[in-house]
């Protein structure tokens, strides 16, 4: 029994000998489905063992796996294949797909993978330099072929300077946006035109497919990464949660954040837009255990607050605002030696990109204010961190001690390293 599998048109090329294939561009584009389609029709054509890599993969949860597993049962292929927490087989051919994170992978893993057909990287954006240099040498079967996806990041990524950039001679570099996917949802129609109609720039990034410049005006520009992590309490310092509330089309957010070693890790979000007052709390339940724990929130809408308390966030309370404390709260951040966000929190991570100062418009140089955009995950962060930044000003503020306050603090045991 034949099946038709249908894909965009412009992912004929995949079915068309190449050593590289290379497939970038916005969200919302149908890449990531419809290589996983083709590598389907692949599997079912001829006995192929594919090899499904990203950077991070801490579970088979971080995988291509489910949408794999989705679309053999949305093409209706469920008794052409076997289906098992870790791999996926084609009982006709005996295709046979893996998966692997390659940041944590030895290099004597990765090079079990030297029989492999096909390498998919999908999210290529976050391969670093090594994981690629390891990898593409172990691609060796004859007629093998690595296909890379992702939607690009900084113009300094490895996998954009070394394929679109400076793409190989056997390689077929094609972009994808969304007015390429006839499928395109209206769900997500909604969202690129608000985002063009209030940020064209960071649209352009989004749904464009464009780089997002590196500029010296970007809040946390080197100071953050995007990483998995289990956090220890009792050893970490937290957690520490902070809620920023909805106005209008603007989010309501909730994080959650840790401290080990002048590190912030952020290690979970709640955020959605149009959310009524009572239905935050379902919202904010989306974090595990987020009742628990005390809650320090934007005290712009105490009302909101109050009902939040009524509702069952016993522990929520109202932050406070002083004379600099926004830019207090900024260099806080800032002072941390690296922020890491867990990939499960997508808006914190973009924030973190986007997040800026302003810029003169005739000399271009940086100025000490933040452009309004961009900050609600952000303010959350500050909000969840406030006793700490309340003491991180006063530290600023205070003029440090005199040689003879300090003799006259020390005390008699002080004496004993002044000889």
């Amino acid at each position: 029994m034949k099946t038709r599998i249908e894909l965009p048109e412009d992912l004929n090329y995949l079915f068309s000998p190449s050593r590289y294939k290379i497939c970038y561009g916005g969200r919302g584009s149908g890449k990531s489905w419809g290589h996983a389609r083709a590598l389907i029709a692949r599997a079912l054509s001829q006995k192929t063992r594919i090899l499904c890599a990203r950077e991070h993969q801490k579970s088979i949860r971080d995988s291509v796996h489910r949408l794999l597993s989705d679309q053999v049962e949305s093409l209706g292929l469920g008794p052409q294949f076997t289906i098992t927490r870790d791999e996926i087989r084609c009982i006709p051919t005996g295709s046979q797909f893996l998966f692997s994170g390659l940041a944590n992978t030895t290099i004597e893993g990765i090079k079990s993978y030297e029989g492999v057909d096909i390498c998919w990287i999908e999210e290529a954006q976050t391969i670093s330099e090594r994981s690629l240099e390891i990898l593409i040498p172990t691609i060796r079967a004859p007629n093998s072929e690595i296909w890379i996806t992702f939607n690009p990041s900084e113009e300094t990524d490895p996998v954009y300077q070394r394929f679109v950039l400076h793409p190989p001679v056997d390689a077929i570099v094609t972009r994808m946006n969304w007015d390429d996917n006839i499928w395109f949802p209206p769900e997500l129609v909604r969202e690129k035109d608000y985002l063009y109609s209030v940020d064209p720039e960071a649209a352009a990034h989004v749904w464009g497919g464009e780089c997002r410049r590196i500029s010296d005006a970007q809040v946390l520009r080197g100071r953050y990464s995007v990483e998995h992590f289990d956090p220890s309490p009792g050893l970490w310092d937290g957690p520490y949660q902070g809620a920023d509330w909805g106005f209008a089309t603007d989010p309501s957010v909730l994080v959650r954040c840790w401290i080990w070693e002048r590190k912030l890790y952020v290690e979970w979000e709640a955020y959605g837009r149009g959310v009524e007052i009572d239905h935050t709390p379902a919202l904010f339940d989306s974090i595990p255990g987020a009742r628990s724990y005390v809650t320090r929130a934007d005290n712009a809408r105490p009302e909101t607050i109050s009902y939040m308390v009524r509702a069952g966030y016993k522990s929520m309370v109202s932050c406070q605002k002083w004379p600099g404390c926004v830019m207090d709260r900024v260099s806080y951040l800032r002072a941390f030696d690296q922020i890491i966000i867990h990939p499960r929190c997508p808006h914190a991570a973009e924030e973190a990109r986007l997040w800026s100062f302003k810029v003169d418009r005739l000399t271009q140089d940086v100025l000490p204010e933040l452009v309004d955009k961009h900050n609600h995950c952000m303010d959350a962060l500050g909000y969840a961190l406030e006793p700490m930044v309340l003491g991180y000003a006063a530290r600023k503020t205070t003029p440090p001690p005199s040689d003879e306050e300090i003799m006259m603090q020390s005390g008699p045991v002080s004496y004993s390293w002044l000889g």
